[in-house]
């Protein structure tokens, strides 16, 4: 089955990626200046790409199809399901073909493994220390530009779910747009008023939850709120729409706040901060 990804022109990205690595529309631009003058035209390569650490896989269709763009008759085996845990030293891919395609397109094909499964393990990481299977991680909006659909593709590898992909499919009403509106009930039914259908509403204190819930927001973001807080915005709440925990929250206070209740925990340095995963690619000359 073919990779896929809604929104996501995977030709596209490896084109432009490529395009960026060989400088393409630049001075002397356009070609793998050391691969050409050292590698002969002709010359094959074997390879295998392998984990250096215990990581959850995401990312490998994508490298395959950087192989694929510079050798279409490259043979390569996928050895690694997406979303799969493994330990250090598990083989991932094995390739063999054109040398000076290999070597051209390895820097892209790694970079984007190493980001996706370094994303896909951290996630993994939340969900363990979260321990709550009632209550869901969820990525934000805080991806590198370009590269959102694939990184919150490695977010779902790891076991999150999507907060919103953008600024279209939900209402995110925030303090800047209350103090705009002038207080969060106003906010919400310029929303509704808008035909906005899904309307998530950020609130830190208590007594903005009820303002936000007549005026017809469909879920709570909890921002900053210590547990025992949250516990207390969840009892308000009380099941009338989802609530969120957002703000503070890592792999030590993860636990505690999804402990209180609220159906959802968002986590903005999944995407953010996530380390790139140690993988490796080898070859022989055939």
């Amino acid at each position: 089955m073919a990779f896929s990804i809604p929104g996501f022109d995977l030709d596209r990205f490896v084109r432009d990626t490529l395009a960026e690595d060989l400088g393409e529309g630049l001075p002397g631009g356009g070609h793998d200046v050391t691969s050409e003058s050292v590698i002969p035209a002709e010359a094959r390569f074997q390879g295998v790409m392998d984990s250096r650490d215990a990581i959850v896989v995401a990312g490998l269709p994508v490298a395959e199809a950087f192989f694929r763009a510079l050798d279409p008759a490259m043979e390569i085996e996928i050895l690694a399901e997406e979303g799969a845990q493994v330990p250090a030293g598990t083989d991932l891919m094995r390739l063999s073909g054109n040398a000076r395609a290999m070597l051209t397109a390895e820097r892209s094909a790694l970079n984007t493994v190493q980001h996706l499964s370094g994303i896909a393990t951290m996630v993994r990481e939340y969900v363990t220390a979260m321990d709550n299977a009632a209550c869901t991680l969820l990525d934000t909006r805080k991806t590198i530009p370009g590269l959102r659909h694939l990184e919150k593709y490695a977010t779902r590898m790891g076991g999150a779910a999507n907060h919103r992909m953008g600024l279209w499919d939900a209402a995110m009403i925030k303090d800047n747009h209350v103090l705009v509106a002038g207080s969060v009930g106003e906010a919400v039914r310029r929303a509704v008023d808008a035909g906005v259908k899904e309307i998530i509403c950020e609130v830190d204190r208590l007594d903005q939850i009820e303002p936000a819930l007549a005026a017809g927001a469909t879920r709570l973001l909890l921002d900053n709120m210590a547990p025992d807080m949250l516990r207390e915005a969840v009892g308000i709440v009380a099941g009338r729409v989802p609530t969120e925990a957002s703000g503070g929250i890592n792999l030590q206070t993860i636990k505690a706040k999804a402990a209180t209740g609220v159906d959802y925990v968002s986590v903005g340095r999944l995407t953010q901060s996530a380390p790139a995963a140690d993988i490796g690619l080898d070859f022989t000359p055939l």
